[in-house]
């Protein structure tokens, strides 16, 4: 969980503030809307918080926050309700696939309140 003075700025220096680190239950997903899009909060068990955006690319639609959230490997994932691919929650790239991937997105904890920056860029496989 990162904690950063700047990020007390708000939206405009890119961060969105979208809700209260305690209101994210642990190991579970919720929606918000941050950068104009629908985002997937993820509250991991070891208290890291995730983005990524929501819709899900094989199926097109908005699912991923109704995800199971787990580890495989190490690696922390959201799989889709809908079909069971896992999404890695820190790059939002498929592990079942590695030509698919979804939006992630920074997060921020400053004085108990989520933020959400800009997009990041997937680097591909």
């Amino acid at each position: 969980m990162a904690s950063t003075p700047a990020a007390a700025e708000g939206a405009e220096d890119g961060w969105n503030p979208v809700c209260a680190f305690v209101a994210l239950p642990v190991e579970r997903g919720v929606t918000a809307l941050a950068q104009g899009t629908a985002v997937a909060l993820f509250r991991t068990y070891d208290d890291q918080v995730y983005a990524l955006g929501n819709h899900d690319p094989l199926t097109r639609t908005g699912v991923l926050a109704k995800g199971i959230v787990g580890t495989r490997g190490g690696v922390p994932f959201v799989a889709s309700p809908v079909h069971r691919k896992a999404f890695d929650l820190r790059t939002g790239r498929c592990l079942d696939d590695p030509h698919v991937s979804v939006p992630s997105y920074p997060v921020r904890i400053v004085d108990g309140t989520v933020y959400v920056g800009p997009r990041l860029t997937f680097r591909g496989p």
